[in-house]
């Protein structure tokens, strides 16, 4: 087997209707669109989501929700991760460039510190924002926590 004899499997695939090639084709005239009627002409498009006159599902299910447009999405770090970061590249000062680095955050996300897991080094770190509990665990090691 090469490259220049390649075929697909028999029967895989198949050719498509020749309409509107003339009546010896067998689908010359009305080019298996019928006779008369919207769907017959050229330019029909039904609307999207017709079902015939029967309600469409799009109405029949009720609204719901709603989004906040000012909501602020946050990615969330908490406290051991930066711990084990801390221990594998030996670093006592934290901030964004570094988690994006470790592969925790990507370039436009914004960090917030969580508090989940034990701190043991005393670290300086710069989020976008910080937990009560986290900051409680940062300070408590004579570390800082300082909002960017």
């Amino acid at each position: 087997m090469e490259l220049s004899n390649l075929k697909p499997a028999k029967g895989s695939t198949k050719s498509s209707k020749r309409i509107g090639r003339g009546q010896g084709s067998g689908r010359g005239g009305t080019s298996t669109r019928g006779h008369k009627g919207a769907k017959s002409r050229s330019g029909y498009s039904r609307k999207i989501g017709f079902e015939g006159g029967q309600m469409p599902l799009q109405r029949r299910i009720p609204k719901y929700g709603f989004l906040n447009v000012n909501r602020i999405e946050y990615k969330g770090i908490n406290i051991s991760s930066l711990q084990t970061l801390a221990e594998k590249k030996n670093i006592t000062s934290i901030d964004i460039k570094t988690m994006i680095e470790a592969g925790f955050a990507s370039k436009n996300d914004k960090v917030k510190i969580l508090g989940k897991g034990v701190l043991k080094a005393k670290l300086n770190v710069k989020a976008h924002a910080f937990s009560k509990s986290a900051i409680a665990a940062i300070e408590s090691l004579k570390g800082t926590a300082e909002k960017i």
